[in-house]
């Protein structure tokens, strides 16, 4: 997924990113580029870490594993 982005505003530790012209949401300034300021279009790619997540599910079913033995 893929979209332009603009910078609205900023507000305390956070900006305020407006979506391609539709919905906005808050992003925390520590993960602009520096520099970055009001009216700024960002580009937004959005991608599945499809390695992250297969191990996250492996640890998950791992701890589950563990609870149900100590419950017997």
């Amino acid at each position: 997924m893929q979209g332009l982005c603009i910078i609205d505003r900023f507000e305390e530790a956070y900006a305020v990113i407006e979506f391609e012209g539709r919905s906005t949401f808050d992003l925390p300034r520590s993960l602009l580029p520096a520099g970055a300021a009001e009216g700024d279009v960002l580009r937004l790619a959005i991608t599945i870490d499809h390695e992250e997540t297969k191990r996250r599910q492996e640890q998950a079913e791992a701890m589950l594993q563990e609870l149900m033995k100590t419950e017997e």
